[in-house]
């Protein structure tokens, strides 16, 4: 390509760009396994903020994501979570999948162009979770952290080619920024030490892509569903403890 024209490009891509905007104070989002039907008729009549799986918008007959067209969740506060939990028990249970990694049904593209398509407050990257019930030791974990980070790369590889071509297609700055977002990282581990390697990856990658993207509103915990609160190498507030102060500035956990 011409390198003026590269320029020009450049000139007209959002910079600094959030991946979350988030109220003050703390929010607890109701997970929701379904697209629609009483659960999410439930939290709309409470008004709670929810965050749905990828999963319950994918057909496996089809291999399509499908958002229903007339659902709670369009007037609900709702987040998209990549559903890595779901897939890894797939893939231990089926063998390897025909999408991200070996290990998800759908590929990345597929999940991105989804995730953006349903508007939702924020969508999580794909991830590989660590939970003792998937990884029987270190190196298996060591592996989910480094794919985990990959993925990350790959998104934001993804997601700013979008953004370019819409560029390119003549979209004003602001359309594009509103159109194609950034994901939300998540990290994983199962220890202390673990997450501390998954948060200097993370800041690692996403770094490379500043002043693109601002620095991360919102950072996914990953694999805190499951696990002790009080341990000291693995409980939660052990983990939290030691992620406090070493954030990149203005980032909230998830």
């Amino acid at each position: 390509m011409n390198p003026s024209l590269t320029r020009l490009l450049e000139s007209r891509m959002p910079r600094d760009q959030a991946n979350a905007h988030l109220e003050p104070g703390l929010v607890t989002r109701v997970g929701i396994p379904h697209r629609s039907g009483k659960l999410a008729f439930h939290a709309f009549n409470e008004g709670y903020p929810v965050m749905v799986s990828a999963n319950a918008f994918w057909d496996a007959k089809s291999s399509q994501f499908a958002f229903p067209s007339a659902t709670d969740l369009t007037e609900l506060d709702y987040a998209l979570d990549s559903a890595g939990f779901t897939a890894m028990g797939l893939w231990k249970k089926k063998g390897a999948q025909p999408g991200i990694a070996g290990v998800y049904p759908w590929s990345l593209e597929a999940y991105l162009s989804f995730a953006m398509s349903t508007r939702a407050s924020w969508y999580a990257q794909p991830d590989m979770c660590c939970e003792p019930e998937i990884c029987s030791n270190d190196a298996e974990i060591d592996y989910r952290i480094d794919a985990t980070a990959t993925l990350l790369e790959a998104c934001l590889r993804i997601v700013y080619e979008y953004q370019n071509q819409l560029v390119r297609q003549g979209w004003s700055e602001s359309a594009v920024r509103n159109e194609v977002r950034l994901p939300v990282p998540v990290l994983q581990g199962w220890r202390v030490d673990q997450y501390a390697r998954s948060l200097e990856l993370l800041r690692a990658v996403w770094e490379r892509w500043q002043p693109w993207a601002a620095a991360p509103a919102l950072i996914g915990l990953g694999s805190v569903c499951r696990r002790n609160l009080g341990h000291t190498e693995h409980g939660l507030f052990a983990i939290l403890a030691s992620l406090e102060g070493n954030l990149p500035d203005g980032s909230r956990l998830h």
